[in-house]
């Protein structure tokens, strides 16, 4: 293990250890008799630098949108990802960003987290319960009214798909809403939305047009992931050369990592996109998308095509795609066949 590995693990442990049970005193928003709730100014803290965690951010962000549409939000994140991702949220009124590499920019980093005083908000939401800083910096901001997290009893019996990132920060301000009065909310999750405008679309689909140049329906499979999560060479070329046999009138097509490389060696038309927005329109014009656990597959899933991940390693009731068809597949669990007759389902002739 690395040094940096190393200190940021220690780091991570020290931090949740101090924050652990920070915001238990919040459990219960404080309401005055009387006390009119005007809630226009939000903050929503993720301090990730990651695609797949700012992507799993947005179903939050459209719920806070739906709730109080004359809002205005600030997005405290890690990184410059959420940039793109939130591009086309016109709520959004500024995004904090922390440096990604804290010990390099340890005055910017700091003064980042000093910021947060500075600035009055009605509401602030963190959007990750197991994230220390998160706790930390809900603790410490400047708000009446703070949502920690924590999924209490009555949420977990209520919903059984609770543990999703995605979800558990919805259920848990529904509950805590209702506690100020705002009346309960019952419409399903939002999804994961990067918004795409109707050119990036347009744009995606002569892209697209221009690697399979035919009018048959398309597959796109991505072979990547990091560390364990990714399936080896032979894995990938076996499931290949099955959606080939299963799947003759489709295209299949590889949309390749920021490294370039393939883990079917480049026998599938393929194309190459450092812009996650492209990437996301391309997908969009899909008929189905096919990856490992990775923030790629999450980009598939907020493109709203129907996506199948695959899971060996995390836990898909945390981190499944969901909506529009899609759904997660434990390959430990099940065979190639299964795998089959579950896309079927997406496929259409």
């Amino acid at each position: 293990m690395g040094f940096k590995k190393s200190i940021n693990r220690v780091r991570r442990r020290f931090m949740h250890q101090i924050t652990k049970s920070v915001g238990s005193s919040y459990a219960e928003p404080n309401i005055k008799p009387g006390q009119v709730i005007d809630i226009k100014k939000i903050l929503i803290i993720r301090p990730n630098h990651r695609l797949g965690n700012q992507l799993l951010l947005t179903p939050l962000v459209q719920e806070v949108i739906n709730t109080f549409p004359d809002c205005k939000i600030d997005l405290f994140v890690k990184g410059g990802v959420a940039y793109p991702v939130f591009e086309n949220y016109q709520q959004i009124n500024k995004i904090i960003q922390l440096p990604r590499k804290p010990f390099s920019n340890l005055l910017k980093y700091v003064g980042v987290w000093v910021s947060i005083k500075s600035k009055k908000y009605d509401l602030v939401i963190n959007g990750d319960k197991n994230s220390s800083s998160g706790r930390l910096l809900t603790q410490i901001a400047n708000a009446p009214f703070k949502v920690f997290g924590d999924v209490n009893e009555i949420i977990q019996k209520q919903y059984p798909d609770h543990k999703h990132i995605s979800k558990s920060p919805i259920y848990n301000l529904r509950h805590y809403l209702t506690k100020l009065g705002v009346p309960k909310n019952d419409r399903p999750v939002p999804v994961l939305d990067i918004k795409l405008r109707d050119a990036e679309i347009s744009q995606g689909k002569k892209i697209l047009d221009g690697i399979i140049k035919n009018d048959q329906k398309t597959i796109c499979i991505y072979t990547n992931a990091t560390g364990n999560k990714c399936y080896s060479e032979t894995w990938w070329e076996a499931f290949y050369a099955r959606l080939q046999t299963a799947y003759p009138n489709y295209n299949i097509i590889e949309m390749l990592p920021i490294e370039n490389i393939s883990k079917i060696n480049f026998k599938a038309p393929h194309f190459y996109s450092k812009d996650i927005r492209e990437m996301a329109a391309i997908i969009k014009n899909t008929a189905v998308f096919i990856a490992a656990d990775n923030g790629v597959m999450h980009l598939a899933s907020a493109s709203l095509t129907p996506t199948v991940g695959f899971f060996s390693v995390t836990n898909p009731d945390i981190y499944e795609p969901y909506g529009n068809g899609s759904f997660a597949l434990n390959t430990n669990k099940t065979t190639l066949e299964d795998w089959i007759k579950a896309i079927d389902t997406l496929i259409s002739d």
